[in-house]
């Protein structure tokens, strides 16, 4: 029939078979997201669950350091104190990895990198341990301010790493892979949902305010490029929720099975959060570009003060 507004999603629905087995089959078969759906979700709590972590681990750290058990120039938190020096050192080794050619063969990348992480987050949690949070004098003081600094920026700076690349081990993307990405999300968008014009009007209606709002400027717009993300929650929510009701409606006339009509609002809410997501990504990429560049400006000079203050720090301890 080619008046059938679903014809062209027959392949949406899997094709298990003719028995009455694959009846059962099909019944009983919940297809999941897509990969790339999944792999964002998982990215998102993964990001989640990371900043949960640190801010676990730091509380902790901070709880035992105002314990008691120790001070700082006790046995055990003197050598509490060389270890996070020494691992502060070490976080070095991975942009030397990077610009000293005879080290560039010493191991992977992704294995410096993760190192280089690792160690970003223990050290400062060991020298908040050997702090003990009492600073008796002002070196002490700039050390220990100086790597809170370097600890926050280190996480502001993933933050931002990973907003501009495959993931946080992956290579750099650029943005002609961004907009080919969303120009094929876009087909399938036209294809997928002609049933509920009202959805792609709003989808392109989206689109088209956060390439002139955000995309266009770059960090133009400040507060629209922040607020960008809560409007794509509130377009994705507003579309699955047309979508779903213009689909129970023909799900109603044709009599559709529960099954189909679950089937083929799952495929939908996927595509929907697959494109919305991919017009944020595009629209704020120049921006994210933009905050990782001024990110670096800022971290070098951070990560000179810290080393400054640390040797100061160190010279007056072992001289008094």
């Amino acid at each position: 029939m080619p008046n059938e507004p679903f014809a062209a999603t027959a392949s949406l629905d899997p094709l298990i078979g003719s028995s009455p087995r694959a009846a059962r089959a099909r019944a009983t078969h919940r297809p999941g997201p897509r990969p790339a759906v999944r792999a964002q979700r998982g990215a998102e709590r993964g990001e989640l669950l990371f900043l949960i972590g640190v801010f676990a681990l730091a509380t902790t750290a901070a709880g035992v350091a105002r314990s008691g058990w120790f001070t700082p120039g006790s046995d055990f938190g003197y050598w509490i104190g060389v270890a996070g020096g020494v691992g502060m050192l070490t976080l070095f080794l991975y942009p030397l990895r990077k610009r000293w050619r005879p080290a560039r063969n010493m191991g992977t990348t992704k294995f410096w990198f993760a190192l280089h992480m690792m160690l970003g987050i223990v050290s400062p949690l060991l020298i908040v341990l050997h702090s003990t949070l009492s600073f008796g004098s002002i070196n002490a003081t700039v050390a220990f301010a100086s790597m809170v600094l370097v600890a926050t920026s280190g996480i502001i700076g993933r933050y931002l790493y990973k907003r501009i690349h495959h993931g946080l081990y992956g290579r750099r993307a650029t943005l002609a892979e961004l907009q080919a990405r969303l120009g094929l999300d876009s087909g399938r968008l036209h294809s997928k949902l002609a049933f509920a014009p009202q959805v792609e009007q709003r989808l392109a209606q989206f689109a088209r305010g956060a390439d002139v709002a955000v995309g266009n400027r770059g960090l133009g717009s400040p507060l629209r490029f922040v607020l960008l993300g809560f409007e794509a929650a509130l377009v994705r929510r507003a579309c699955a929720t047309e979508v779903k009701r213009a689909l129970k409606e023909r799900a109603a006339a044709d009599a559709w099975p529960r099954e189909k009509l679950e089937r083929r609002v799952r495929s939908r809410k996927v595509l929907i959060a697959r494109y919305v997501g991919a017009v944020k990504q595009v629209a704020q990429f120049g921006g994210y570009e933009r905050l990782f560049s001024w990110w670096h400006v800022l971290h070098v000079p951070l990560i000179f003060m810290l080393v400054l203050s640390a040797i100061a720090h160190v010279i007056a301890v072992h001289m008094y």
